[in-house]
């Protein structure tokens, strides 16, 4: 679909009344929601905000967060959403060669001294900019696993392109309604929030609270499959007919135990450069992510997966200049490696995380991918740690539910990996390195394991 105006007020001039959004369980109407961002963009507009300007939003999940940030496209602002938990000192770091004009922080201490500080403040008078579908929208911190995270830069085009490949596999309209569960600061709420403003369903917005309690009225959800587990665990009921996984390998008896509740389960792979997915399928217990979605392009050069789609970003955004994502060859090499079988691609793992342990190659989320199928492990990092003998041995950080003893877990993998797979010690993820950044660090893990081991 393509629109001739902002997407909001698009389905305004076509079911006004019908609704549109649930926000902490009040109802908007697709016109009552087009009042209330015209009168956002009215109030940031007085307060300077123009068209090209560079705007952070430090927000977590919330209806002013949602707002905010529709009000802030329809001012033709170029959108930095921001974590709340990241530390301020990378912030600082992070934002001087993002040109950013002004700061609207809805969580957080206090504001940035290099920038303006915005308030929600409504009123009425101007509607903000036209709608430029090529315009640059957004500008979305990737993980900074090896380093400081970088902007990618996407326009309304691109977002739509990639919401567009998603909804021709996984239906989602009419009174459809898809909680956002996941964070705007990351790629795959925002495609969330896309899917929503093409396919002219709903959305529901709440503060954070209990999942079940979110989750009441929506049939749509973007889940880890832990929280699936727990969901289907649970006595609460819910409406649910279809949930997009991510975050781990999907166990073939969580599908069939979501299908036997009526919930369809999908799962794929995407990253920040393409506006979340890339490829996807009906979960099926195989390890694959599925094949590409239509806009999208992939191929395997020397076992690297390349890729090019319509939702690719515009370049990564330094010093006021676009800096290409592409290769020269006009594709996004992602360093991961793959596998491709029938036109199903399976991700083997990052290239970088490769190590050799007494010259057996060690792809760590192969073990991850393992060790993760335990019923009461909900995150599992395999990092090397140095070895005098064997070169490097793979050490397992891992999150359980309370109460398991993780020194019974080399015994449940004696039988599941080979000799010189299996960790040589087992840690807890230490909460300090749940906290700030957009994926955890295998950096930072790597460094944490050896001052415990080796301190």
């Amino acid at each position: 679909m393509t629109f001739s105006d902002w997407p909001w007020r698009h389905w305004c001039a076509r079911k006004a009344e019908q609704q549109a959004l649930r926000l902490n369980g009040e109802c908007l109407t697709w016109r009552e929601l087009c009042q209330r961002i015209d009168a956002l963009v009215s109030g940031f507009v007085l307060q300077g905000v123009r068209e090209g300007d560079g705007v952070m939003l430090q927000a977590h999940n919330h209806p002013d967060t949602l707002l905010a940030w529709l009000a802030l496209l329809q001012c033709g602002a170029r959108i930095l959403p921001v974590n709340p938990q990241l530390p301020r000192s990378v912030v600082e770091i992070l934002l001087p060669p993002l040109t950013l004009r002004f700061a609207l922080v809805l969580n957080g201490e206090g504001g940035y001294a290099s920038l303006s500080a915005l308030k929600m403040d409504r009123h009425k008078g101007s509607t903000g900019a036209a709608w430029q579908p090529e315009r640059l929208a957004t500008m979305t911190l990737t993980s900074g696993s090896t380093g400081l995270p970088k902007a990618a830069v996407h326009t309304c085009a691109a977002h739509l392109a990639s919401a567009e490949g998603v909804l021709a596999l996984l239906p989602y309209a009419g009174e459809d309604d898809w909680l956002l569960s996941l964070p705007l600061f990351h790629v795959s709420g925002q495609g969330i929030l896309w899917r929503w403003l093409l396919a002219g369903a709903r959305l529901t917005v709440c503060e954070k609270q209990p999942l079940e309690q979110m989750l009441q009225g929506c049939t749509h959800a973007s889940l880890v499959p832990t929280q699936l587990w727990r969901l289907l665990n649970g006595e609460a009921k819910v409406a649910l007919k279809a949930v997009l996984l991510g975050g781990a390998a999907i166990p073939g008896e969580l599908t069939l135990r979501a299908a036997s509740r009526g919930i369809r389960s999908w799962c794929g792979y995407g990253l920040t450069e393409f506006a979340s997915t890339v490829c996807a399928k009906e979960a099926d217990g195989q390890t694959d992510v599925g094949y590409p979605l239509p806009g999208r392009e992939v191929k395997l050069v020397e076992g690297e997966v390349w890729l090019k789609a319509a939702s690719m970003a515009s370049g990564y955004w330094r010093d006021g200049q676009l800096v290409p994502v592409a290769n020269p060859q006009g594709w996004f090499a992602t360093r991961d490696r793959g596998e491709i079988v029938d036109g199903r691609l399976t991700i083997l793992g990052r290239m970088d995380n490769l190590f050799f342990s007494g010259g057996e190659g060690i792809q760590p989320e192969e073990l991850e991918r393992v060790i993760g199928t335990h019923p009461q492990v909900s995150q599992v990092y395999v990092v090397p740690l140095d070895d005098v003998e064997f070169g490097q041995r793979p050490v397992a950080v891992v999150e359980c539910e309370a109460g398991v003893d993780i020194a019974q877990l080399p015994h449940w993998v004696g039988d599941k990996l080979a000799r010189f797979q299996q960790p040589v010690h087992w840690l807890v993820l230490p909460a300090e390195l749940k906290n700030g950044g957009i994926k955890i660090s295998r950096r930072a893990l790597q460094q944490w394991v050896y001052q415990s081991l080796k301190g």
